[in-house]
């Protein structure tokens, strides 16, 4: 079955940076476009980025442009997501999302916490 499992969060202050990684099984990861999300709380889940399955095309959303990059290795079925300039309000748990034939797959989440 589809599986989806994050790793890579973890306790960083302010400024730091960190590597999230979504290990994909189950499915055709390479043909299906991969997304990320997360959920501070008390908050809604609010998308992240979103990457094409031949990483032609990304886009991100507003509170994270120009600090993320997501990215993926179709070979070892991983995406990822790199996160520079961390600001307290990044803390959430992250979670990676596939489409596949219109019902959406998620991961556990990792969590993200930014402190000082």
């Amino acid at each position: 079955q589809v599986q989806l499992v994050e790793s890579g969060g973890g306790l960083v202050q302010p400024g730091g940076s960190l590597r999230l990684s979504c290990v994909a099984s189950g499915f055709p990861f390479s043909s299906s476009p991969m997304s990320w999300y997360r959920q501070a709380p008390g908050k809604d889940r609010e998308w992240v980025a979103i990457i094409t399955d031949n990483s032609v095309y990304s886009n991100y959303g507003d509170s994270v442009k120009g600090r993320f990059t997501i990215s993926r290795d179709n070979a070892k079925n991983t995406g990822y997501l790199e996160m520079r300039s961390l600001k307290v309000d990044d803390t959430a748990i992250y979670y990676c999302m596939v489409n596949i034939l219109g019902s959406e797959h998620w991961g556990q989440g990792t969590r993200v916490t930014v402190s000082s």
